[in-house]
């Protein structure tokens, strides 16, 4: 009998119903929860002792998994718990500690294939990990300082001689007022340079502007790469593609060697099976590593050339190479 693959994904995750849809079209027994579910509508059960490891079931209101039989875990990006109203700020803030030390706990403990272990991710999302990791593994790096001093700031400016960039060194999104808002790549002018009040307010993180020709989204599922060159039509594009995907036009392209070579150890370094990883490639070829997002998205990517990657995490979650 094959094993069942969890799901650990927010409901209204559309790729992650195409992973779904094609693990049961290939007659694989899933089971998809949700975190924001616990502990309302989601139920644990779990059980150790000296001669098995865990055991016991995840129940909701539709289906039960006993923990033992799971085979592979998917990770991707769940809610946040939600507790039953009239708790207190503090209650709430200890019944979710007791919720991600149990559940999380137990989930984490599970000796099965994951892609991706959300303790690999919590340390690969890192940018200072990332960048040191790609190094080492021969990828070629912009050369990047994170500061919070402004004259930091401009010595490096200085040093590079050129176009630098400031980027967030976390993730880019936030609401404020109830609004999503995006915080963009930004490359500084001299006003900007002449004015650097601010800096002083948190960690920033500023690169050398890598001269660019296209860039790559690099989706990488186990042992396999799928490359998207990324062509921008606009100048907002072409600073960052985020800010105008309309002007954006996509290819398939292949990956140097070296730079498949280096992905490949670099996704081992921080034991991910996971990851879309973002590169800029140069007028004349060279390709520089950018960052690679353990829970990036990827189904655009697959609607616009086509490439089988929601088939792939299914093959990788099976086992089948």
């Amino acid at each position: 009998m094959t094993s069942p693959v969890l799901i650990i994904a927010a409901s209204d995750d559309w790729p992650t119903d195409r992973v779904v849809v094609e693990l049961e079209s290939r007659g694989i027994e899933v089971f998809r929860m949700d975190t924001a579910d616990f502990p309302q509508r989601l139920f644990l059960a779990g059980r150790i002792d000296q001669e098995h490891a865990w055991t016991g079931g995840l129940t909701t209101e539709y289906r039960t998994v006993e923990l033992s039989r799971v085979g592979a875990v998917y990770y991707r990006a769940p809610g946040a718990f939600r507790f039953p109203e009239g708790m207190s700020g503090p209650e709430e803030r200890f019944a979710s500690a007791q919720a991600r030390a149990g559940l999380g706990g137990v989930l984490s403990a599970l000796e099965c294939r994951w892609v991706n272990h959300p303790t690999a991710m919590a340390r690969a999302e890192y940018k200072p990990v990332q960048l040191a990791a790609a190094r080492a593994c021969g990828l070629n790096v912009p050369r990047t300082l994170i500061t919070n001093r402004p004259e930091e700031v401009s010595a490096f400016a200085a040093e590079i001689g050129g176009p630098i960039v400031c980027k967030p060194v976390a993730s880019p999104v936030l609401v404020e007022n109830g609004r999503l808002k995006s915080v963009y790549t930004h490359c500084l002018t001299p006003e900007d340079l002449e004015d650097l009040r601010g800096i002083n307010t948190t960690a920033h993180l500023f690169q050398a502007w890598a001269r660019k020709d296209h860039e790559v989204r690099l989706t990488v599922v186990g042992e396999r790469m799928f490359a998207a060159a990324i062509h921008a039509g606009s100048a907002a594009a072409h600073e960052d593609w985020r800010s105008d995907y309309g002007a954006l036009e996509y290819t398939t392209t292949t990956v140097p060697e070296p730079v498949a070579g280096g992905m490949r150890r670099l996704m081992q370094r921080l034991h991910l099976r996971y990851g879309a990883a973002d590169f800029v490639v140069s007028p004349d070829g060279r390709w520089t590593f950018l960052e690679v997002n353990p829970c990036g998205q990827w189904d655009w990517i697959q609607g616009a050339t086509g490439l089988p990657i929601a088939e792939a995490i299914a093959d990788d979650l099976q086992g089948v190479t």
